[in-house]
């Protein structure tokens, strides 16, 4: 593995690197890029995928105060089109923000879990689906997504049964050449346990699940997924106690870096399918790592 050192000249980002006794430097963005937004919504999940081909992917929308939020961090990035909508379950800490951002940005497309829920937050979510005449999908396990010719979009969960609304998210593996992101809901210990039987699961980055609740993220399941980089989605002040000791020393014990919104805020990781590139709001943070 090589060494870099990261530098910022006017806004730029450059990269020192150093290796056999040579240095000098390269420009941050010579190759084709995807870049894994994790917007910091408080308690409760929202990401952004912005592909290689220029597909914009959204990832649940957070809680119901959140939409504004998501929706001002796509304008931000000039996203007036989501190419791809997941809804990974139907819980208000994932779908609450979904009603504003549906009427406020063009959605091609809605992947759902499947699973109905009996909420006024979910009847408005079904609402703006029906009123804005969205298509929408029901996720099958194992079934790779169409939606960028270099990336690797696979659903390892999905509702399938009585499971309740987290036993029934959808886990998404994305792949960009030999970065893995494997990005994990809310599923519990049951799912991890089902999904180690059945995928390579070995990843460098994973989104927790559960905002690192006591039900999910076991120490076996970790060390088959093997994870440089670990990001957890949760609210500072949370009532839950998310996230739980277990989960955190469970991740020191596999070597993870361990970066939460709730200490960082929003997050941005930037791959070119050989390394990435970690880059955070608060606390600024930026950790690059190469193949």
């Amino acid at each position: 593995m090589h060494r870099f050192m990261l530098k910022f000249f006017s806004g730029t980002i450059m990269i020192f690197f150093i290796m056999t006794g040579q240095a000098g430097y390269i420009q941050a963005e010579q190759q084709p890029k995807m870049d894994v937004h994790f917007i910091d919504v408080g308690q409760g999940d929202s990401i952004l995928v912005q592909t290689p081909s220029g597909k914009n992917i959204l990832i649940d929308g957070g809680p119901p105060d959140a939409g504004k939020k998501v929706v001002s961090y796509l304008e931000k990035l000039d996203v007036n089109q989501i190419d791809l909508l997941v809804a990974t379950h139907p819980d208000i800490d994932h779908i609450g923000g979904l009603p504003y951002i549906l009427k406020s940005v063009e959605v091609k497309q809605l992947l759902d879990s499947g699973k109905m829920y009996t909420t006024k937050t979910y009847a408005r979510y079904i609402s703006q689906i029906l009123f804005y005449k969205i298509p929408v999908t029901i996720a099958k396990e194992n079934e790779l997504i169409s939606i960028d010719p270099h990336v690797n979009v696979r659903v390892l969960n999905a509702h399938s049964g009585s499971e309740n609304n987290n036993e029934s998210s959808i886990v998404l593996q994305i792949s960009f050449k030999q970065i893995d992101f494997l990005l994990m809901a809310d599923v519990k210990k049951e799912q991890e346990e089902e999904l180690l039987k059945k995928y390579n699961l070995d990843s460098e980055i994973i989104k927790i699940a559960h905002h690192g609740s006591s039900t999910s993220t076991s120490l076996d399941f970790l060390k088959e997924v093997s994870p440089r980089l670990a990001i957890i989605s949760y609210g500072r002040t949370n009532d839950y106690g998310h996230p739980v000791d277990r989960v955190i020393n469970n991740l020191i014990k596999v070597n993870a870096g361990i970066y939460s919104t709730a200490v960082f805020g929003d997050m941005t990781i930037s791959t070119d399918g050989e390394g990435y590139l970690l880059m955070t709001e608060k606390t600024p943070v930026s950790i690059l790592e190469t193949g």
